[in-house]
């Protein structure tokens, strides 16, 4: 599996990870299918597993089955207002996910973000939480770069949900790393949900030439051929699309004349 660097912290990351979104969201006592993803996500080399507060029983679901294995690069959210309420979360973060350090924890959507930033850099210092993050929106993250300030170069993360079409667009398309003001960030992407539009139709055949043999493997390397990007977290409870999934993570990757062929195609539909 292709891996490359965070570069606030030099650590390499496998460039498929886990998001749990709805997928993971289950009773936890009843969690052999996302057993299985995890089974075949570690077998692959694969380590990040991304949750929130706001998707159910995922945290829960995710610690009883990892607990506090050193494996895992595990990252969770913030998601309330106010800083009591925020750390209470952040406490029950770590309860539910059975962790006595969080890897990447994460402004989510921007919920009082100032104020839990503060929070998480005091617990960066303890060793508690590896880096601080925002999970935000595209334009949002724009807003918050435009800005003269200085005192957020804490901000090693950017989580962000990104159109496969938008990100051939110049003003809609944020390279991370080279951001001046951040730079040391990273980006992680979330795939958009394209299937509806391809289902029943055939992968061109030219797509051949790049290892891509389904449609998840179409929008993963799509997104993964962009320098910005670290890693992309597809989320999924079955096993066999898990494994689909992480054969995005393979090289060859399509180069930039490719990229917008692909793109090309996905608009023309």
């Amino acid at each position: 599996m292709i891996q490359r660097t965070i570069p606030s912290s030099g650590e390499a990351l496998p460039v498929i990870g886990l998001g749990t979104w709805q997928s993971f969201d289950v009773d936890p006592k009843n969690t052999g299918p996302q057993k299985k993803v995890l089974e075949v996500f570690r077998k692959s080399g694969a380590t990040l597993i991304d949750s929130s507060p706001m998707y159910g029983r995922s945290e829960e679901v995710v610690g009883a089955l990892t607990k506090d294995d050193g494996y895992y690069f595990v990252a969770t959210k913030v998601w309330t207002k106010g800083k009591k309420p925020g750390i209470a979360q952040m406490e029950d973060s770590f309860r539910k996910l059975k962790r006595t350090s969080i890897d990447l924890m994460q402004v989510h959507n921007l919920v009082d973000w100032e104020v839990h930033l503060q929070t998480m850099n005091e617990w960066k210092k303890e060793e508690r939480s590896g880096t601080s993050a925002l999970h935000i929106t595209l334009m949002a993250c724009m807003q918050i770069l435009k800005r003269s300030s200085t005192k957020y170069h804490s901000i090693l993360f950017n989580s962000i949900t990104q159109s496969m079409t938008g990100m051939q667009k110049k003003d809609c398309w944020l390279p991370l790393p080279q951001m001046e003001w951040l730079p040391s960030s990273t980006g992680l992407l979330v795939k958009e949900d394209f299937f509806r539009k391809c289902a029943g139709k055939m992968l061109p055949g030219w797509t051949k030439e790049w290892g891509i043999t389904n449609w998840s493997q179409f929008f993963l390397k799509f997104i993964l051929a962009h320098p910005a990007v670290t890693c992309v977290i597809p989320a999924t409870s079955n096993a066999e699309h898990a494994h689909e999934n992480l054969g995005a993570a393979d090289e060859p990757l399509p180069d930039e004349k490719t990229r917008i062929k692909m793109a090309e195609l996905i608009e023309s539909w």
